[in-house]
């Protein structure tokens, strides 16, 4: 073997896109489309990234009570929470905090178990506008869903930057592109990162055989691979085989982009616990009713 044919790769195909599903409610504040995990984008598919909640772009009218959802438990895993358009506000049971401001990052490792509430920031429901988000949850390894809870917020401006030939650029937050490095740290390898190529410029993208990768189109469209479209507000899945892949914007474009490498661990899931075993969530559900997740009102 030559070292040329050494250094061969071969492309990640598209395997399908998926337009945006029907929307629900998840409390009176975040307006969602469920892309994860359903159907052909099981939690066995998608591994490690297990739920996908976009609130596409829409306007919220001012309210003097802020918008949101209230105390709710999480335990093995973690949120990824990302504010496009307006400002999300957070507390939890052990007395932790703060603002996800726009263009920034609120990456929390449940592990362990916490009460969680997220609303509108305060000011930002009394002036309403336009709000546009993205939660996404990672599932964590066997060995770590019970690590301590921690908090990594991350501002845009920490964030790792590559800009563009042609006057884009891309917004490292986990994993790396082109030897920059994004400042969250992971349990598994996780790439996370917003491409935001500018109309006609082209990004070329590699990732290992095997991991689980996915596009969501956030603003504009764009071509992948050369000949599939992936339109606003549609996710395109692309096959685990295969290395390489290519992103043309077809408009100036915001387009989030997750890869990572599957868990290959077994899934069970109870509403906001997701563990191994069933065995694990009823831990969890009786941790959860003795109180053992602390309180918040």
């Amino acid at each position: 073997m030559t070292p040329e044919t050494k250094l061969e790769t071969t492309v990640k195909k598209v395997e399908r896109i998926v337009a945006p599903p029907p929307k629900h409610w998840v409390g009176d504040g975040f307006n969602v489309h469920g892309f994860l995990p359903h159907g052909p984008l099981s939690a066995e598919r998608m591994s490690p990234f297990f739920l996908l909640d976009y609130n596409s772009l829409m306007t919220f009218p001012p309210r003097l009570e802020p918008y949101g959802v209230g105390p709710h438990p999480h335990r093995g895993f973690e949120t990824v929470t990302i504010a496009y358009k307006g400002k999300v506000a957070h507390h939890d049971s052990r007395g932790n905090g703060g603002v996800i401001g726009e263009g920034d990052v609120q990456w929390m490792t449940a592990g362990s178990g916490l009460l969680h509430k997220e609303y509108h920031e305060k000011e930002r429901s009394k002036t309403g506008g336009p709000f546009q988000m993205v939660q996404l949850w990672v599932n964590l390894p066997a060995k770590d869903k019970m690590t301590e809870p921690k908090y990594q917020a991350i501002t845009n401006a920490e964030m790792g930057r590559v800009t563009l030939p042609g006057g884009g650029e891309v917004e490292i937050i986990a994993g790396e592109f082109e030897g920059t490095k994004g400042p969250a740290t992971t349990f598994s390898p996780v790439h996370l990162i917003n491409l935001k190529p500018k109309k006609g410029e082209k990004i070329d993208l590699s990732y290992p055989a095997g991991y689980t990768t996915a596009i969501l189109a956030i603003e504009g469209s764009a071509v992948l691979n050369g000949d599939k479209t992936l339109p606003l507000n549609h996710l395109a899945l692309f096959e685990r085989e295969g290395e390489t892949l290519t992103v043309e914007a077809s408009e100036d474009s915001v387009l989030l982009l997750m890869s990572g490498e599957p868990l290959n661990e077994p899934i069970a899931q109870y509403g906001p616990f997701l563990m191994n075993t069933q065995e694990e969530i009823m831990q969890a559900i009786r941790d959860f009713q003795m109180g053992k997740f602390g309180e918040l009102d």
